[in-house]
């Protein structure tokens, strides 16, 4: 496995433990930018790393201390680079399939994906954070699902709204009761760490100076089980999350994509009205 061939990430891999640090959009240089579609990488590497059989975990975190995975800052939404990269059909196919890659390739596999959730999750990187088994956040990490946000979660987000159809749809639900997943979904409420450990969505809340005493711990109890047994009950614990993805994934997806057409056609304003 070639572990230098994605540009927005850093993959390790060390006894029997791949490791994927995720740069960040806010945090790309631009000529990282020009070559980096992460959706798409991250489909890459999941199904990548679904065939090299001497991983049996991963570990999802991000490159910068502040931050799992954030969505651009809001200024980039309204620059003239951010529409041109949103009208490029190729790109936004790109943006496309990689959602969905994403998210179908961390559910098949059959290795479990530890989210060491070091700083804000926010945008794509919450549902990425959902899509993983086990979830490990700093008490003060930034949890929203910033689409519905109209640049209310600052300093991220689109100062629109648009459908949350990178994965949040799809994997929110399923760890939320029905009216605390639309009061997130629809009003991009905003969680720390220590409040989603509190609801029991997430596994644990830490300190920072914890986070990778628990992290390590998990991993090695997790490398401590029957090889095997552990790929498979991960296959089938996943089911109920397949079908679901099955049913509403791509339909996510295809609603946002349509829906940022719609506000590049009424001139990036947000409309108000069905009419």
């Amino acid at each position: 496995m070639d572990t230098e061939n994605y540009p927005g990430l850093s993959v390790e891999i060390e006894d029997q433990v791949a490791t994927i640090k995720m740069l960040s959009p806010c945090d790309m240089t631009n000529d990282i930018a020009a070559k980096c579609e992460l959706h798409w990488e991250l489909g890459r590497v999941f199904s990548d790393l679904r065939a090299e059989n001497s991983v049996r975990v991963v570990v999802l975190t991000g490159v910068k201390e502040e931050r799992f995975l954030a969505a651009p800052f809001t200024s980039t939404y309204a620059s003239q680079a951010g529409r041109t990269w949103r009208n490029d059909p190729a790109r936004t196919w790109k943006v496309f399939t990689g959602i969905v890659r994403c998210h179908e390739a961390m559910v098949a596999l059959e290795k479990p994906i530890v989210a060491r959730v070091n700083g804000d999750a926010v945008g794509f990187g919450q549902s990425v954070m959902f899509s993983s088994d086990l979830i490990v956040a700093v008490k003060d990490a930034r949890v929203a699902d910033i689409h519905m946000g109209m640049g209310e979660v600052e300093p991220y987000g689109p100062p629109y709204g648009i459908v949350p159809g990178d994965g949040g749809l799809a994997v929110v639900p399923l760890y939320m009761t029905p009216a605390k997943c639309k009061e997130y979904l629809m009003l991009a409420k905003e969680y720390s760490g220590e409040e989603l450990a509190k609801m029991n969505i997430i596994n644990y809340a830490v300190a920072r100076a914890d986070l990778d005493r628990v992290v390590n711990d998990l991993v090695a109890r997790l490398l401590k089980r029957s090889a095997h047994a552990l790929a498979w009950t991960k296959r089938i614990a996943n089911r109920n999350l397949v079908a679901h993805m099955n049913r509403t994934l791509d339909a996510g997806a295809a609603y946002e994509m349509v829906n940022l057409h719609q506000i590049e056609l009424m001139n990036w304003t947000d409309r108000k009205t069905l009419e």
